[in-house]
């Protein structure tokens, strides 16, 4: 047996006991290091965040601010109710999840309990409504509406319902003075995300789990100022959860007040009218279908013509905003989001849009001016237009012969406008359009603010539509492959547009250009964007940014902020043309007016009305009524979708809103008593020494209160028993 020398092995051991040693040194040291940063480096910070696992946050939530309209009567101001809430974290820990608390909880609320846990469930991307979009850490709200006896009940046997209070809680409330709800203006609130909590810690005005902020209408708006900031207090406890001591305090402060232009009683009358004036449309029927007319939405707008400020502003279908109070019911969000309600969520004074029809006109009789056209120039107002093969027709075919555009407004004739805009095509090019094509009637368009937003002080206002070249070529681009893809020549009807618009799709055509001049074709307006237009012509060419807020009022009542009317632009045309405007406009209510019926017994010569009716032509659907009209003080547009015509549809409802502000009967005799707003708004509301604000007392709107007594005798105009066939756009 050979002997192996010790040599041979040493080197390899020295090696790794080397190796082994440098390890345990590196870790040594690696510990040494966190040690010291744990301890030294941070060790204050650290120690700061243990006394924090020792700290209880109470947050007592703020009072929302009240919302007033212009004369401090409450729109949405908050009562004490009681309040029954669930804490998710606590029923999480019980066996069955707290399945049987619910249960129980659901039978003495009268709720069943599929109702009940719906209400503490976490909202996700799928999960139904109803649902918790907040904080699962804060109490959840089972109902706002707990009698005494329930809430007893829960308090008295506390083993029986662990992780459920009953608590009086000041919530919002929708007081719909007069009967005005004021839905789609006010908007809801709802409790504030995680995702929202994390992008507000960066601001000045971050969120606490309890808050609920404003999801839609002026709440969202205005929700930094009518928030609040949370009372917090913070106790020290120990690590059995007792109470030690008080640490520190941070007091809450309420909201502030907004004060609105609204007015609540005119608010009221525009709801009742445009509820009304669809109810009874209905009952007609559409002499092209044969059928009853569907008047399935509308909206009105009234605004002050000298400011921009929104007086009224009403939206059908509407609907209760209390019912977002405490949580929505799955039967209520059911009913607010469906396509068989027609979503009454939506704004439709900001968010409906449609072909402007003939209120549409006066853009084309200022884009005529602009292109050199003379006003008061005699234009063939023919009963029909024919280009090529194509004929394009008066209403009912009636012709007028050689009248100026005044009277083309007041007469309400498409062919003069056909003719307009046919010959301003050509000019520019047509299908080969010149480098320095004026487009004068969609760049007046524009200019009359359509097409792009109001900016009023309200969420998720929509642009419309002018369907100038730019937006041809874009849109072709956007489907020019499913165009083609669809198309096919000789075709069926769908198969054969869809053929044309692959091939041509990006041109502007002569017939857009002449269906452009009267409002029909692709173009879409609102009825925010016609108010605000026609405001305009009203006050000499200022175009006002329409507003809703009035003034943010401090919970003292020491600071307030006014919101002030802001000019954003002004008509593109000169002060002549705006003359000529107002003239041809006042004469569409004067004899021989399309709206000249539904103005009967104006007083002309003390209140001065101008109008202008439109009956847009909706593809697959019946036509839309428009009615925009202005005094020397208010604008008022009003709308109706399969509503017929606008003078027919909206205009008793539009002259009732009018009787009811200047306080008319229907032979125009005034009563400045019963008159709601006989002169626009211009104080705020009084503030007492308290810091709260005096509101008058409001009554609901009566109707039959500006009726005219059989003996009385008008001193305005004779009232017209009807239209004439040609004059009912």
């Amino acid at each position: 047996m050979t002997n192996i020398p010790e040599t041979g092995r040493t080197p390899r051991v020295q090696i790794r006991l080397g190796i082994i040693q440098v390890i345990v040194f590196s870790l040594l040291l690696t510990l040494g290091g966190r040690l010291w940063y744990l301890q030294i480096r941070n060790g204050d910070e650290y120690t700061a965040e243990a006394r924090g696992n020792h700290v209880q946050r109470v947050v007592q939530p703020a009072v929302r601010g009240p919302i007033l309209d212009a004369r401090g009567v409450p729109l949405a101001d908050n009562e004490t109710r009681l309040v029954v809430s669930a804490s998710r974290t606590e029923l999480m820990r019980i066996k069955d999840r707290g399945k049987a608390v619910l249960t129980r909880l659901a039978g003495v609320l009268d709720m069943t309990p599929k109702e009940v846990m719906d209400k503490i469930r976490l909202c996700d991307s799928e999960t139904p409504k109803p649902c918790w979009n907040g904080s699962p850490y804060q109490p959840i709200p089972v109902t706002t509406e707990a009698t005494t006896q329930q809430a007893l009940q829960i308090r008295e046997r506390p083993e029986d319902f662990p992780g459920i209070t009953a608590e009086p809680t000041a919530v919002r409330r929708y007081a719909a003075p007069g009967g005005a709800r004021t839905a789609q203006v006010l908007g809801y609130l709802s409790p504030v995300t995680d995702d929202e909590i994390q992008k507000a810690k960066e601001t000045d005005s971050p969120h606490l789990r309890s808050d609920q902020v404003g999801r839609s209408g002026i709440e969202r708006t205005y929700d930094r100022e009518l928030r609040g900031k949370a009372g917090v207090t913070s106790y020290e406890v120990d690590n059995l959860g007792r109470v030690m001591g008080e640490a520190e305090s941070d007091p809450g402060v309420p909201g502030s007040t907004l004060v609105t232009s609204i007015d609540a009683r005119v608010q009221a009358v525009a709801e009742y009218e445009l509820a009304q004036a669809m109810k009874t449309v209905r009952q007609e029927t559409d002499k092209i279908t044969g059928r009853k007319y569907e008047a399935d939405a509308g909206a009105v707008v009234v605004m002050e013509s000298r400011t921009g400020r929104v007086v009224a502003m009403a939206s059908q279908p509407d609907y209760d905003p209390n019912a977002w109070v405490g949580g929505i019911s799955a039967k209520d969000y059911a009913k607010l989001t469906s396509k068989n309600s027609n979503y009454p969520l939506l704004n439709r004074a900001i968010q409906g849009q449609a072909p402007a029809g003939s209120v549409f006109k006066v853009v084309s009789a200022s884009a005529a001016v602009r292109a050199g056209h003379d006003f008061n120039d005699k234009y063939d107002c023919s009963a029909s237009y024919s280009m090529g093969n194509r004929s394009f027709a008066n209403f009912e075919s009636k012709g007028h012969g050689p009248i100026t555009l005044g009277d083309a407004l007041k007469f309400s004739c498409n062919t003069v406008f056909y003719r307009l805009g046919h010959q301003e095509w050509q000019r520019d090019g047509g299908l080969k359009p010149k480098k320095n094509a004026h487009d004068w009637f969609y760049r007046t368009a524009r200019e009359f603010g359509f097409g792009g937003e109001t900016g009023i002080d309200v969420p998720n206002e929509v642009k419309g539509r002018i369907p100038d070249r730019q937006w041809k070529k874009a849109f072709w681009e956007a489907n020019k492959d499913a165009w083609c893809k669809q198309g096919k020549k000789g075709g069926t009807y769908v198969e054969q547009i869809a053929y044309e618009s692959c091939l041509e799709g990006n041109q502007l055509k002569a017939f857009d250009s002449i269906n452009f001049a009267i409002g029909q074709g692709d173009v879409l307006i609102t009825p925010i964007q016609l108010a605000t237009a026609y405001s305009a012509i009203s006050n000499g060419g200022t175009l006002y940014t329409p507003t809703i807020g009035k003034a943010v009022i401090s919970p003292d009542g020491k600071t307030i902020h006014e919101i002030r009317p802001t000019p954003h632009g002004r008509l593109p045309v000169d002060a002549a043309t705006i003359k000529n405007l107002d003239k041809g406009l006042r004469s569409v209510v004067e004899p021989g007016g399309t709206a000249a019926w539904r103005f009967g017994g104006w007083p002309q010569d003390r209140i001065p009305m101008h109008a202008k009716t439109g009956t847009a032509q909706v593809y697959g659907k019946q036509t839309t009524s428009w009615l925009a009209t202005y005094t020397r003080d208010f604008t008022i547009v009003m709308t109706i979708s399969q509503g017929g015509t606008g003078s027919g549809a909206s205009g008793p409802a539009v002259r009732n809103i009018y009787d009811a502000i200047y306080g008319l009967d229907d032979a125009g005799n005034q009563d400045l008593k019963r008159a709601l707003l006989p002169q626009p708004q211009k104080t705020l509301p009084k503030i007492l020494p308290d810091g709260t604000i005096e509101a008058p007392e409001i009554k609901p709107y009566d109707p039959d209160a500006q009726k005219v007594d059989p003996g009385e005798k008008g001193d305005g105009l004779p009232a017209l028993a009807g239209p004439p066939a040609h004059l009912r756009d």
